[in-house]
């Protein structure tokens, strides 16, 4: 990456070379403890600006949906707000990725941060003034998720070059803990203004909690990040991504199966609040609740994943063949509490499915393709939700909660049991039950003497 004055005039590395600064924030692939990544300072001012940001967008998150739903009394509703919120990454999240790879990464997030911060302001003073309409939450959803289509490519390339390569998996991890810790404060903090001062003060503290990651990005030392050359400027480097990634089954494979689990399976916003409202006759509290014990489920879930030592393909499609279950068995739960408790392995199993898959792909990717492959996963994983959300949202109002979410993980299931059956097809592999003082499933090849 080029960074900071006179990074422009550094002496361009070899192709792929991503050999660390000589800095004593340079990480040895030595013992790598759950949190070795926080050593390097540019991360870990980049980790804690990310926490203060990543609080308030979990509090505007909580109290956009219940807003929406104040203002409409729909499930429909609060599905079109997430689908607006990620349409742009649908149809703009591959063209942010080309730009990504060609741009210095920590001004385009100090531009893409500044804008999201802008927008819950906005919000804010429409609803804390008392004219706040439906379409206004819509378009400071679409404003968010325009923004969202440069920072997130931005956000998950940036970490190599902060870390080198060595943390990466690591720190890839503990960005995941670092949202679901979040997750944890935010839900619990909007539960308490929506209920106690409304929820224009939720989205005034989104917005000022902005200025966190903005300083962090201004603090940090150009001269101690990872540089990486940028792509150049030119033509079809969109259908170049494309190609990339359409001859290597390594990214093939967990990008189509993230794709069907975040459009059908991550609709928590429509399935969290119809659950609390209509099926429980309860409100925002519990609706906050339901969304902390996930993110306890999701944070305890990214930990085990720093502590992994590779990601493989097996872990994310056993994780999400898991999560698809959990869903079906939580949408028949008929207590307020056994479903509360559903959250938490529900999170533990998202957290794998989401983590792995983010990892497997980055660190299967040349570092000047990245951009556009982490374009083309998010696309995949969060442009779904303007197909989903919707009609979620159109089977949750119709035929109830309870079917919405039980479908949801209906189809998560089934995708990852069809992607474990297409893999051990094309590998010409079997699945093989032994006993080694308990049930084991091995993956070995057909043929294979038992």
């Amino acid at each position: 990456m080029s960074s900071g004055p006179g990074a422009d005039s550094a002496p361009a590395p070899a192709a792929h070379d991503t050999t660390p600064p000589p800095s004593h924030n340079a990480a040895a692939p030595r013992k790598a403890s759950m949190f070795s990544s926080l050593r390097i300072r540019n991360y870990r001012l980049f980790f804690l600006g990310q926490v203060v940001s990543n609080t308030g967008t979990w509090m505007q998150r909580i109290a956009q949906d219940w807003l929406v739903l104040s203002l409409t009394g729909s499930s429909t509703a609060v599905g079109v707000t997430s689908a607006l919120q990620f349409l742009p990454m649908l149809l703009f999240g591959l063209y942010g990725g080309v730009l990504v790879d060609r741009l210095p990464k920590r001004p385009t997030l100090l531009l893409t941060q500044s804008a999201m911060g802008l927008a819950g302001l906005a919000l804010a003073v429409l609803t804390l003034s008392g004219h706040v309409q439906v379409w206004h939450v819509y378009l400071a959803a679409f404003a968010v998720g325009l923004a969202t289509v440069m920072d997130n490519p931005a956000r998950q390339t940036f970490v190599p070059e902060m870390v080198g390569p060595h943390q990466l998996q690591n720190a890839i991890s503990l960005n995941s803990a670092n949202f679901q810790s979040a997750r944890l404060v935010g839900p619990a903090v909007a539960g308490v203004l929506i209920t106690g001062v409304g929820t224009g003060w939720a989205f005034l503290l989104n917005g000022v909690s902005f200025l966190a990651p903005i300083a962090g990005l201004l603090l940090m030392r150009s001269r101690e990040l990872h540089e990486i050359r940028r792509a150049p400027r030119g033509k079809g480097q969109l259908r170049e991504g494309l190609r990339y990634v359409a001859v290597r089954p390594e990214l093939v494979w967990p990008i189509v199966l993230v794709g069907f689990i975040g459009t059908f399976g991550f609709n928590f916003p429509v399935w969290l609040s119809a659950y609390a409202d209509d099926v429980f006759h309860a409100g925002a509290g519990e609706y906050s609740l339901f969304n902390t014990l996930m993110a306890v489920g999701s944070l305890v879930g990214a930990l085990l994943a720093a502590r992994r030592g590779t990601a493989r393909l097996r872990v994310l499609i056993a994780a999400a063949l898991g999560f698809g279950v959990l869903e079906v068995l939580a949408s028949v739960a008929p207590q307020l509490w056994l479903f509360a408790l559903f959250m938490v392995p529900i999170g533990i199993f998202g957290m794998t499915v989401n983590v792995t898959a983010n990892t497997s792909v980055q660190m299967a990717t040349d570092p000047e393709m990245r951009g556009r492959v982490m374009a083309l996963f998010m696309m995949v994983f969060m442009g779904g939700t303007p197909v989903g959300a919707p009609l979620v949202g159109w089977v949750t109002d119709a035929y109830g909660a309870r079917v919405g979410f039980a479908a949801g993980g209906a189809v998560s299931l089934a995708a990852a049991a069809t992607v474990a059956l297409l893999l051990l097809r094309v590998g010409n592999q079997r699945v093989r039950l032994t006993w080694q003082g308990g049930p084991r499933v091995r993956v070995c090849p057909r043929g294979a003497a038992v």
